[in-house]
């Protein structure tokens, strides 16, 4: 392979890096509320660069508080979700900062109950 056509591959294969980082970085935006607050990758993942492994519920509870701070946030809420029978569940079961988040109340009881997420 000559000089050029090595150069030039190379060339192309950064621009297809960059290209598909971009398109990652854009897919997995914060909410709104974490970008305002100015939360980086980081912050969470505890990693430079993240991988798609779930964050642990210590990253979250450094800023939101622990179960029992939850539990009490939401002392409100009929039912509470953060005083389940199912216990102290890992945050990330419910709260997704780059796709939608989800109930996991509703996965056994569903059409049972209203939650209004944030």
């Amino acid at each position: 392979m000559t000089r050029t056509r090595l150069f030039a591959t190379l060339l192309l294969g950064c621009l297809w890096a960059s290209a598909t980082l971009a398109q990652e970085v854009k897919t997995h935006k914060l909410t709104p509320l974490h970008t305002k607050a100015g939360v980086h990758c980081f912050d969470c993942h505890k990693e430079e660069k993240p991988t798609k492994k779930a964050v642990a519920s210590e990253s979250c509870m450094a800023c939101h508080g622990d179960y029992p701070a939850m539990k009490a946030l939401t002392k409100d809420a009929k039912p509470n979700p953060h005083d389940s029978h199912e216990g102290e569940i890992a945050c990330t079961e419910c709260h997704r900062q780059h796709v939608p988040p989800v109930v996991k109340c509703l996965e056994c009881h569903e059409g049972k109950f209203k939650f209004n997420m944030k």
